[in-house]
């Protein structure tokens, strides 16, 4: 049976998960229940649209223009991709083939030898670190963090160039020791090239609420200039290259 993977939808013009303008193709499935997420509709397994390997990568590379232009190249993101990790690494392989570099964005949850295929033939993975306090994380996840810090140690381990992306929510992941001990923790990790912090929006909580889902921050404002300038700073101090969207 010919393998196929189920794709949520595309964005054939991001320009905010990773350098240079990306194909981003968001991948249907996820394990985490992230109390912020903004695609609930992507976690079912069973949504999206069927696509093989080579009939994604004919769409993407009518794009390839763009793409090389501005130094870009393909994220997948989802949900989670690597819950389809051997439908991402052929795709991947097909991509690198063109000439495109490969991305991913993901939890890091998931650990399997497809995972480790996919991770290790990509250029540059988005790993999602929600909070470094292990109660928190399993509060905004529903999982545990033990996982993501052994992906963590896997891609520096095998020096796979790592970007952080961790987003502050005010009440939930703003706490200054906990903050402190992640920059400090990776500042040993020669392989991560920036951390992203990402403010906490609510752009998604529209989702929820067609879904019939229970949005648990529909009170939470959005993180102001003076907090996400501090918890900057706290980063910067462990020589952590920091991108923010202040």
């Amino acid at each position: 049976m010919a393998l196929t993977g189920r794709v949520h939808s595309v964005e054939s013009f991001g320009t905010v998960d990773g350098p240079g303008i990306r194909y981003v193709v968001f991948m249907q499935g996820c394990p985490l229940r992230c109390c912020y997420c903004h695609n609930p509709d992507s976690w079912s397994t069973q949504g999206g649209r069927e696509y093989s390997p080579q009939q994604l990568v004919e769409e993407i590379i009518k794009y390839k223009a763009f793409i090389d232009a501005s130094g870009g190249g393909v994220t997948f993101s989802g949900g989670e991709p690597l819950l389809q990790a051997e439908f991402i690494y052929q795709a991947a392989v097909l991509l690198k083939s063109h000439g495109i570099s490969v991305a991913i964005d993901s939890s890091g949850y998931i650990w399997n030898e497809w995972v480790r295929e996919a991770v290790t033939i990509a250029d540059l993975l988005l790993l999602d670190i929600k909070s470094f306090d292990p109660e928190v994380y399993k509060r905004i996840t529903g999982v545990e963090l033990a996982p993501t810090l052994k992906m963590l140690d896997f891609l520096r381990d095998n020096s796979i160039a790592t970007w952080v992306r961790y987003v502050l929510v005010p009440g939930l992941t703003d706490d200054k020791d906990s903050i402190r001990k992640l920059a400090k923790h990776l500042s040993s990790y020669p392989n991560v090239e920036r951390l992203e912090l990402l403010a906490f929006h609510k752009m998604g909580e529209y989702k929820w609420e067609r879904l019939g889902l229970d949005y648990r921050l529909s009170a939470t404002k959005e993180p102001d200039r003076e907090l996400m300038l501090e918890v900057k700073a706290i980063f910067e101090e462990y020589n952590i290259k920091v991108s923010a969207n202040i």
